[in-house]
This record gives C-alpha cells, structure tokens and sequence, in this order.
C-alpha cells in the first residue's frame, strides 16, 4: 500500500510543480509575446504561412472559426480513410497487411480525427506502418491542436478579445507546443528502451523450437504524441500495456504526466490571461480535489482485491487481473483514472479488469469530461460550468448574471446548455438501442451489470472522445463501428461549434464597470458553488447509469463476501 501511495503522490506532486511553468508559457505562445524558442519557430512559420496562404493577423468571427475547423478536418479526414482503404499498395507494409473493412477503416478516420483514437481492432495486425506513421500519427498532432486552439480561442472570447485565426493557432499549436515537447519526450523513450524502426517483425526460435514473430516499429514517437495530445490509440492491440510502449517505471512516469501536463497547465493559462491567478488555481484546486478522491477509491478498490479471490486464497491480495507487473496496482489505478480524466484513452491495464470503484470512477471522469477533460476542450467545458454556476447563484441574489465583466443572457445560457446536453444524449440514446435488441447489436460478453458497464462504457469513450474501452465488448461489428463514430462525431464537433459561437458571443459584448455589488468568482465560496453545480448537473444526469451498473456490481460482489 505505502509503495503505491508514494508512486501516486510523487507524480502528482510533479504535476503540480510543472503546472505554472507550462501554463505560463502557453500564454505567451498565444498572446504573441517572446519565448524562448522564437529565433528558431520564427522562420519555420513564416515557411508555412507563405506556402499555405495563411494570414496570421488575419481574425475570425466565430462562424468563421468553426468552418475552418470543419473544412480542415473534413479534409484530413478524407485523406487518412484513402491511406487506410489503399494500405495493401502504399509503402511501408513490410508484412503486406489488407485494408480493414470500410466500416472498420471509416470508424478509425473518424476515431483519430477526432482525437478519440477508439480502436475496434489490433495495431500491429491491422494497419501497416505507412498507416500508422502518416494518416494516423499525422492526425495525433492535427487534432491536439485543433482542441488546444478551440480552448485558446474560447480563453480569448471570455476575456473580450478576438478569437484570432485558426490556421494560426493550429500551426502555432504543433510547433510551439506539441512538437517541441514531443521531440524530447520521443528521445527519452528511445533512452528507456522503446524502439523506432522500419525492420519488418522479428522472427526469433523460443525454448522449446517454435517460431516466434514479434510485433515492432516506429513506436517511440508515436507513443508520446499519443499521451502528450491525449490521442490514446496504441500501437499495438495492448496499449501502453506493451513493453515496447512502456518498458519501466521511468517511460510510465512520463507517459503519465505527459497525459495532464497540457490540460493541468490550460487552467494556470486562463489565469495569465485574465490576470487572475488567483481564480486558476482555485478552479485548479477544485478539479484537483475531485481527481484525488477518485484515485483513491480506485486504488483502495484495487488494493483491497476480489472479494471471492480473497475467499478462495484465504488471505486478502490486491487485483492483479489485467495489470502489468511492471507497474502494480497502484500505477495501474492511477493510469485508469488519469486516462478518463484527461480523455487520453491510453491504458497500461486492462480496464475491464478494474474493481467497480474503478468503474465507477473512469465512467464518471468521461460522463463530466472536465477532470481535467479532452486536449482543449475540457478546459472550455469547465468554464462553462463556471458560467452556469454564475447564472444561478445571480438569479438567487436577483442580479443580472456577468463573468469577467460581460452580461450573460439567453443565448449564452442556451449555447451552454447545448454543450452539456450533447454529451448525454450521444451515449444514452444508443446505449438504450442496444439494450433493447442485446440479441442482434450488443455484442456483450458479461450478462450482468458488467454487461451494462460495456455498453455505456462504449458510447461514453466514444462521446468524451476518450477512446478506451472494456475489452470484453465485441465492438468490431457494422452496428458498433458506425453507432460508435456518430457518437464520436456528436461528442467533438457539435460542442466545440457552440463553444465558438458562445465565446464570439462574449467577445463582442460591451465590458461592465465592477462594482461592490459585482459577483466575484475568485473566491472558495463561488468555487465550492460551482463544484456542487458539477456534481448537479454533471453527475446526476448518469446517477441512475451508475447504479446499474459499478454500484450495483459494488454490492453484488459485497453480498458475496
């Protein structure tokens, strides 16, 4: 227990540490002040914009922001279904893998285009790595940063500036943010042991005479844009439970904090740009202490074991099904949760093997999506709860409700409340569907309330755009593979178009005078308002989800006892 707590706790204190640093940095990319890395980014961009026709200065409204977004990734979405389809004749196939079928290859286009990097398939049995490296480690990047620029964007909008130019901060998003890190972060995990290689797999004679074929590749550099930008999709079919994904303690330290270190740090960025540190690391705190309890019910779940296993070994022995012995329950559970949290997706166990505390905290990271939430626009979605918490606590004083200074009014409450509403209806509705055909769609290994863990499990990765799944579902079949991508779809692009038009809103409102009377939201009190707003709103929509499903799975094992 002390090993695992001691493992958890250092890295969260790690996070906190490097919070500011990243946090602040990323205010000066986009507010256009001097960093570090300017006489080297300076020239590469100006290559880019002059080859791509892009303005900089060039400004957007909010309509505009968004049909950029869908254009460009309506584009890329194209292209890497093609690269798919036509895998079979495309270089870099040393083993001459076929395409997948269309439904598989048109839900992984979507999955990855989207950052969700939902996966019905295996890496290394499916897709070559002419497909790995150039429609699927291409898209990592492009949709990190399109999430990071939607959040920066909607950082602008709340504070009374110009959203800016996507092309802009997608660009200035790769090269400033992503890449930089993403350089160093691949270099260390080729220091671990992770390898980067075009050889074909290896044939190597076991023991006992038979012919063994292992799996490699071009792993390192994927592996850590795959954490960094919250992509998720593994290499190979085990995720980052595979060695050569993440060999030690080291590589799964840094995975782990590459995981939260952008989203953790967009917090500290809002400060900088509101000039209200004071404010970011009370919203920061907020979410902190929420991610905390849920680490520690999932590892004290973990800790404590299978009831019946403990039973039949007549001593109590934490879960080890489904973790890596490298790792050990404690990484495992802390992994679990952060992957939820921050919509990563990645896993280095296999989360149908959690304890139902550990189901009930991973369902409940993807149901609020703002702890720490998706590459960007979790941190969107959190202050959306900040609005909502400032509408209602305006309406119990009888006050017209303002944030940093501008009047919210109705069409910034209905934006919001489409936000919030998208989310419940892309992973309800079709749950619903399959439990009223199991027979025909579901696909359902487990037949008891696990069963329906898989199944919302499912569409919540899919909606949160999180990507990992309980893998006892069978989910490569036509009915998962298209339901799975329309929920993918709804869950990315129907919020992120409300958040613009919300922020575009807000930016071109006239600036309120403070006054004694103005409500502020810098304080413990609005904060601890705006928690209970969450856990309102956000919780209690999938309560009855919850109970059965981890709960009810809680008290059936408990009754086992």
């Amino acid at each position: 227990m002390l090993q695992g707590s001691i493992q958890i706790t250092l890295t969260l204190v790690i996070v906190i540490a490097t919070t500011p640093v990243l946090g602040k940095y990323i205010a000066r990319v986009f507010m256009g002040e001097q960093t570090l890395l300017d006489p080297i980014i300076n020239p590469l961009e100006r290559v880019i914009y002059i080859f791509s026709g892009v303005s900089p200065q060039e400004n957007m409204t909010g309509k505009q922001y968004a049909k950029a977004l869908l254009y460009s990734n309506l584009v890329m979405g194209i292209l890497v279904y093609l690269i798919l389809m036509l895998q079979r004749w495309l270089p870099l196939n040393p083993t001459g893998l076929n395409a997948p079928s269309w439904d598989l290859g048109l839900h992984t286009a979507i999955s990855f285009i989207t950052n969700t990097n939902q996966q019905h398939y295996s890496g290394e049995t499916t897709l070559s790595y002419g497909s790995q490296i150039f429609a699927l480690g291409f898209v990592m990047f492009t949709s990190a940063a399109t999430g990071l620029s939607v959040s920066i964007a909607f950082i602008r909008g709340l504070t009374g500036r110009l959203l800016g130019n996507f092309y802009s901060d997608l660009i200035r998003s790769i090269t400033r943010m992503l890449l930089p890190i993403c350089i160093i972060g691949g270099l260390l995990l080729l220091l671990a042991g992770v390898p980067e290689t075009l050889a074909p797999p290896a044939k190597v004679t076991t023991l006992e005479g038979e012919t063994q074929v292992i799996a490699r590749g071009p792993v390192a550099h994927y592996e850590i844009i795959k954490e960094l930008g919250e992509n998720g999709g593994g290499f190979f079919g085990s995720n980052s439970a595979h060695p050569f994904e993440n060999p030690s303690g080291f590589s799964n330290l840094l995975e782990t904090w590459a995981m939260i270190s952008i989203p953790s740090a967009l917090i500290y960025a809002y400060g900088v740009f509101t000039n209200n540190r004071k404010q970011a690391w009370l919203v920061f705190a907020m979410v902190l202490i929420i991610f905390v309890f849920l680490v520690v019910i999932t590892a004290v779940g973990e800790f404590q074991g299978n009831p019946l296993v403990n039973r039949l070994l007549g001593e109590q022995q934490p879960n080890l099904e489904g973790k890596e012995v490298r790792f050990g329950w404690g990484q495992t559970a802390l992994w679990a949760v952060m992957t939820t949290a921050t919509m990563c997706g990645a896993v280095n166990g296999m989360q149908d093997s959690l304890m139902p505390p550990g189901g009930f905290a991973t369902l409940f990271n993807m149901f609020l999506q703002i702890i720490w939430g998706g590459q960007g626009t979790g941190t969107a979605f959190l202050f959306i709860y900040l609005i909502l918490a400032v509408f209602l606590t305006s309406l119990m004083v009888g006050r017209t409700p303002e944030f940093l200074g501008r009047k919210i009014e109705k069409k910034e409450i209905l934006l919001a409340s489409v936000i919030l509403l998208v989310h419940p209806f892309a992973i309800l509705i079709p749950s619903a569907v399959v439990f009223a055909f199991p027979d025909a769609l579901s696909g359902i290994s487990n037949p008891g309330f696990h069963g329906v863990s898989q199944v919302v499990y499912e569409y919540a990765s899919a909606a949160a755009n999180n990507g990992s799944g309980l893998e006892g579902l069978n989910d490569n079949t036509l009915w998962w593979n298209l339901s799975a991508a329309a929920s993918i779809l709804a869950g990315r692009y129907i919020p992120i178009i409300a958040l613009l038009l919300l922020a575009d809103s807000m930016s071109r409102k006239q600036a309120v005078p403070i006054t004694v009377g103005t409500l502020r939201t810098d304080t413990k009190l609005f904060t601890g308002v705006t928690g209970s707003v969450i856990l309102i709103l956000g919780a209690l929509t999938f309560f009855p989800v919850l109970i059965l499903g981890p709960i009810a799975e809680a008290f059936q094992l408990a009754a086992k006892r």
